[in-house]
């Protein structure tokens, strides 16, 4: 019998996103800070540094089934244990809800996560925004880019609708909505960064 080489069409229904981003996810510095300095490591100086920590405070994250990640020029890949499965967890209810709402399956891009004090003074210089007071010291925070997505390939090889980065954006946000109001972590919607910037509680 010849493979079925029909394309996978979306069904979409359901979708209703959230009323504001900024309304919606608007925690602010400090309250993610406070989180971050509670359940988080001490702030870093250096990469050689977080190395040491690997295995006793910080988890080493890869690209995954549930999510994918940039090149990471100003961060490297390590979280606390509860930040790492907070990640996991946004990345399988995202696919979970694609699938429900009748969507096919993207994954999440993380853009961002841990920084040490060396990356944060190169960033600077390239970033006003990159902040000496960042969540991002304590790997307890990341960024997930609401601007694109990484498509799933089917696994028999079939062509796939893609899926509008405006429609995806409206189920991520449902996602980290829910999350946040589980009390599992803070939500900051980055409009000029194309981001949610996230912290686990």
């Amino acid at each position: 019998m010849e493979p079925d080489r029909s394309i996978v069409l979306n069904n979409p229904h359901n979708i209703r996103g959230v009323v504001s981003y900024k309304r919606s996810f608007n925690d602010l510095n400090d309250v993610q800070l406070s989180s971050a300095k509670r359940i988080g490591i001490r702030p870093i100086a250096s990469r050689e540094e977080a190395e040491d920590e690997v295995g006793s405070r910080l988890t080493h994250i890869v690209p995954c089934g549930h999510y994918d990640m940039d090149s990471l020029t100003h961060s490297i890949p390590f979280l606390v244990p509860k930040a790492s499965a907070l990640l996991d967890t946004i990345g399988m209810n995202f696919l979970d809800s694609l699938g429900r709402k009748g969507l096919n399956p993207n994954k999440i891009i993380v853009t961002s996560v841990l920084r040490t004090k060396d990356d944060v003074k190169r960033l600077r210089r390239t970033n006003g925004n990159a902040s000496l007071n960042s969540c991002h010291f304590y790997g307890t925070t990341f960024d997930i880019s609401w601007k694109r997505f990484a498509k799933v390939e089917h696994p028999e090889g079939r062509p796939m609708q893609d899926v509008g980065a405006d429609t995806l954006k409206l189920v991520l946000s449902e996602v980290l909505r829910d999350l946040r109001q589980a009390d599992r972590c803070y939500v900051k919607y980055e409009l000029r960064q194309g981001c949610f910037h996230i912290t686990a509680r």
